[in-house]
């Protein structure tokens, strides 16, 4: 079962098909700008609770999901910024390389 689309291959079909969309320019700033505040709101949260209102566990929904959420947005602004620092450097992948490998 043979089609026209083998002598091509898949990826330049995939390529006309879906063509790439640049992320907008900011996009990066804003990631950052939200996790930033989602780390401060979350910290903000677990500075507002007291110890003595922790033996209750019906109180302990707020500041596990502060501490979760804070996690989750620290972790995500130091992959954002080692990415950034290692795309700084030419490290990372600039657009040199297709999707098949070959060079511009």
């Amino acid at each position: 079962m043979s089609s026209g689309h083998e002598a091509g291959g898949l990826e330049p079909l995939l390529a006309r098909v879906f063509p790439p969309v640049e992320p907008p320019a900011d996009l990066s700033t804003r990631v950052m700008d939200k996790l930033q505040s989602i780390s401060d709101h979350a910290a903000g949260e677990l500075e507002g609770w007291e110890l003595a209102a922790m033996r209750d566990p019906r109180n302990w929904v707020r500041p596990a999901l502060a501490l979760v959420g804070g996690t989750a947005a620290g972790a995500g602004l130091v992959l954002l910024r080692l990415h950034q620092r290692h795309r700084g450097r030419g490290g990372a992948d600039d657009g040199a390389t297709q999707v098949d490998g070959s060079e511009h």
